[in-house]
């Protein structure tokens, strides 16, 4: 198969986008298949490696330090010269026209749906946009042979269209994010980490309020936050001078593997995320998590390894003070059970799963 993969909003400082079209491209090319990647950046360029060609497009900066396509024809000029047999589509709402392209040709199309946008938009805008979202899933029902999501939370806003809806589970990588020795001695601080992006819709709020919260109740806590993004200033306010560290954007994968080994506990407590990569990378270093009680990365974790409460300060506060102690009574039984339910996500697993994806779809 030639796969043709094609995604907006990936910059240097991309997280978990990035990560995974990265990681199936390698898969693809190493299961045998050819593989092409299309993203936006600063300007036209053409880089090819072992994990198959990656296409840059000029394109002009947006919020956040991220680009976006704007000259699809280039798009199309570049699928005509690979002639796909299908093509994947990690952007539901600016690389519509690549799906379309796609359904022209004849050619194999899949939506990787990275976000459930009736639950975020609505969070983000403070107001109920469902019916809109509903509208747009529908017409992009119609133009894809198969949607991608990767936990059940994510096909709920699909689950009204006439989608071919596959459930597939991302993966993580396990021999980079590993338990090695376990937290360092700190004391009786109880050291907490928040890694992703600054930005409300990722809710990073929550992770620095509910390390205030244990503050002004007189926990001993420090919480390491590592990302970047354009809620920061307001993150550094609500902080305060409560003892919340913020680290900025760190690219190597083992920096941030010894992050999460020299953590007690991660949190990511986005109430409306969709998988939560950054959640299995702290169960596969060791470190246990508190989430939010709903949205995707409630599904990732379970009782032996986690704790979940209300996405809000207070009680997400109450969920860390559980996971404290039991931290204290059994520390290596906590991390040896977050492993294990890490490795239930080899990446493996993931690439399998859509390679069987692209075989439904393709033309021969």
């Amino acid at each position: 198969m030639r796969i043709a993969q094609v995604a907006n909003f990936v910059g240097s400082t991309s997280g978990g986008l990035r990560r995974v079209v990265d990681q199936l491209g390698r898969g693809y090319t190493r299961a045998g298949h050819e593989r092409l990647l299309i993203v936006p950046g600063a300007q036209d360029s053409v880089e090819r490696s072992e994990s198959g060609a990656v296409v840059t497009i000029a394109s002009p900066a947006t919020s956040g330090g991220y680009r976006m396509v704007v000259d699809l024809r280039k798009v199309f000029q570049v699928l005509n010269r690979f002639g796909p047999t299908s093509v994947e589509v990690s952007d539901k709402w600016t690389m519509t026209a690549a799906g379309v392209w796609a359904k022209r040709h004849g050619v194999g199309s899949v939506l990787l749906s990275h976000a459930r946008l009736d639950d975020q938009a609505s969070m983000f805008l403070d107001m109920e946009v469902s019916g809109q979202v509903h509208a747009l899933n529908r017409r992009l029902a119609k133009i894809y042979d198969r949607v991608v999501v990767t936990t059940h939370y994510s096909a709920g806003e699909w689950l009204s269209t006439a989608a071919e809806l596959v459930v597939q589970p991302l993966g993580v990588d396990l021999d980079v994010f590993t338990p090695g020795d376990g937290p360092r001695d700190g004391g009786s601080r109880l050291r907490l980490i928040y890694s992703g992006r600054l930005s409300r819709d990722k809710s990073s709020q929550l992770a620095v309020a509910t390390a205030v919260e244990l503050d002004h109740r007189g926990q001993d806590v420090q919480l390491d936050v590592f990302g970047s993004g354009p809620a920061l200033d307001e993150l550094r306010t609500m902080a305060g001078d409560a003892p919340v560290f913020f680290h900025g954007h760190i690219d190597s994968r083992q920096s941030l593997a010894d992050a999460y080994r020299a953590s007690d506990i991660a949190l990511s407590a986005c109430p409306v995320e969709t998988f939560g990569l950054t959640v299995l990378e702290a169960l596969a270093c060791g470190t246990p998590v508190v989430t939010a009680n709903r949205g995707g990365a409630r599904e990732l974790v379970d009782a032996s390894c986690a704790e979940w409460d209300f996405p809000d300060p207070v009680f997400l506060a109450e969920a860390v003070r559980r996971l404290a102690r039991r931290i204290r009574r059994d520390r290596a039984g906590l991390r040896q059970a977050a492993r294990s339910r890490a490795e239930a996500y080899p990446w493996a697993d993931a690439v399998a799963g859509m390679v069987r994806v692209h075989e439904a779809v393709s033309t021969r």
